[in-house]
């Protein structure tokens, strides 16, 4: 039997063929690859992440814990001080601040909200406006403030809303009071809440952000007074040692029972979680929990 025997160029481009033939398995193997590769990493940083998030909810429940804890030289201090303990492989950091020490956007008086607003760097003019366009949100009334805004400046800007002549519902309903920015609302945020009912902070458990709005407080002042604040013990009469700028001593006046509780969940491998609440004590809320959820929210996950 006599062997059939191609022409040279024929073998060339056969040749060719299978080489890109090759090429292409190759890359499709290779494109599976890391695709495989891809989705085993998305899978180990969600298992990572929901692992950190559920260490930060740990967290949360020992605040209550520890906040209902009897005795006040064992009981954590909602003053902003960090808390840090293990849990499992998680590193847990917590972060409690008694609302008492917040500035209440619902009962606040216009000179607390004009100083909140300078002292987070909004120019004296443009504080004047917007705590006189608060006041206006939140009185019963349609009369506008000297620089105020009722449902009429709101339509003259082209908004569909107005003012709700009510309460804040929400802190985050801040925002759309008229010449409120997203810039502005992000610094003063921490220092605000609707839950306190007081007409100042209590300067015992304040964050600097809320010290700051007090008469005659700088920023080096508040930093030092929190400073001095959190090397106290719990219970400490030093604590009536420190003193605001006006000579006022500084007292721990037995709070409230809102909390704003602030964890990071940090695993060994650097994965984190976050979340902030906001939470009351007392009764059972759902799920019989001894206290109710007022406010959540996760944070960003890494």
């Amino acid at each position: 039997m006599t062997a059939i025997s191609l022409p040279r160029a024929q073998r060339g481009i056969a040749f060719v063929l299978v080489l890109w033939v090759i090429a292409m398995v190759a890359v499709l193997l290779g494109s599976f690859s890391m695709i495989a590769r891809t989705e085993n990493l998305q899978s180990r940083h969600l298992f990572e992440t929901t692992q950190a998030r559920y260490a930060a909810e740990a967290g949360l429940n020992l605040a209550v814990y520890e906040l209902r804890m009897h005795d006040p030289m064992q009981r954590w201090q909602a003053d902003g001080r960090s808390y840090r303990f293990a849990f499992g492989d998680a590193e847990i950091d917590v972060r409690i601040t008694d609302d008492a020490g917040k500035i209440d956007i619902n009962t606040a008086d216009i000179m607390v909200m004009t100083n909140l607003l300078t002292s987070a760097g909004v120019e004296f003019d443009k504080a004047q406006e917007l705590a006189d366009a608060i006041e206006d949100w939140r009185d019963p009334d349609d009369l506008a403030r000297p620089l105020g805004a009722e449902a009429k400046d709101y339509k003259d800007v082209g908004l569909s809303y107005g003012p709700r002549n009510g309460p804040f519902e929400t802190v985050s309903e801040l925002q759309q009071v008229l010449g409120m920015s997203y810039e502005i609302f992000t610094a003063i945020e921490p220092a605000i809440t609707i839950y306190s009912g007081r007409n100042t902070p209590s300067a015992a458990y304040a964050p600097i952000e809320a010290l700051r709005a007090l008469p005659g407080m700088t920023n080096d002042y508040a930093q030092q007074l929190i400073q001095q604040r959190q090397m106290l013990q719990p219970g400490s009469p030093e604590l009536q040692s420190l003193t605001l700028p006006d000579g006022t001593p500084l007292m721990a006046d037995g709070g409230g029972l809102t909390y704003s509780v602030r964890c990071r969940a940090t695993l060994p491998n650097g994965a984190s979680a976050e979340l902030d609440a906001t939470v009351r004590m007392g009764g059972a809320g759902a799920a019989g929990r001894p206290y109710a959820i007022l406010r959540w929210r996760d944070g960003e996950n890494s």
